[in-house]
């Protein structure tokens, strides 16, 4: 299938409540780098809360990539940034710190296959475990970027392993061109999370992620920021969960 007829018909899919499409399961959110769990789950991330059934959240690479070259903020202090980010974002939606959760792999490899990605599945597993999570959201599979196409791996393989259920989430498939062709087995059920009680607590979470949405780093000219266009889409008052 073309891109542009999968997000149509991601955009068409059920709008659901948290309580129809989760019930009382507690999930276990993976986000590749700091902003992908308040771009993709920020909504739910506050819905689970405001139920009762906070979410593990997990953030799996350092994030030191994201604005090469810089001396302001060379990597050891641009990661601690983003993790200080990732912890005001949650904040904004609710969660408290104590379920927030960084594994640190470097940027840009995070690990798709081998001994690494077994390391990464059996850490998830114990904290999924002790937590009681029953559901896995990862990044979608059709995401056109290294860490987001390794995160799903790791989710399909926790998920296998564990019985969890497993949705995923698009983010920068958002922006694939719309000619591109999508291998047929590109998964296009799921539903629409209703949302809209907590887009501002949403809005407020991407904001906080600060070194990747506004000019906060000046020194590296290829510096990573998010784009208007992929902003534009996470304004909306629902997030979509491919099953």
């Amino acid at each position: 299938m073309r891109v542009v007829e999968v997000l149509a018909a991601l955009e068409a899919l059920p709008l659901r409540s948290f309580t129809e499409a989760f019930g009382a399961r507690r999930a276990l959110v993976l986000a590749p780098h700091a902003d992908d769990e308040s771009l993709g789950c920020g909504g739910l991330i506050a819905t689970a809360v405001s139920a009762g059934v906070a979410p593990q959240v997990v953030i799996l690479t350092d994030g030191a990539a994201s604005h090469p070259g810089s001396r302001a903020y060379p990597p050891d202090r641009l990661a601690a940034l983003r993790e200080a980010e990732a912890a005001a974002a949650v904040r904004c939606l609710g969660l408290d710190r104590q379920n927030l959760h960084f594994l640190r792999f470097p940027d840009t490899r995070l690990p798709a296959a081998g001994p690494d990605l077994a390391g990464a599945v059996a850490r998830l597993q114990s904290l999924g475990e002790a937590a009681g999570c029953a559901v896995i959201l990862a990044p979608w599979a059709h995401d056109p970027h290294c860490d987001h196409e390794a995160a799903a791996r790791i989710a399909a393989v926790l998920a296998a392993r564990t019985g969890w259920l497993l949705f995923s989430y698009p983010v920068w498939g958002w922006l694939r061109d719309g000619a591109d062709e999508l291998p047929d087995g590109a998964r296009i059920t799921g539903f629409r999370l209703d949302i809209g009680a907590h887009l501002a607590a949403k809005q407020a979470a991407i904001a906080a992620h600060a070194s990747q949405y506004t000019e906060l780093i000046t020194d590296s000219p290829d510096g990573f920021r998010l784009p208007p266009d992929l902003l534009a889409v996470f304004s909306r008052p629902y997030e979509v969960f491919v099953q």
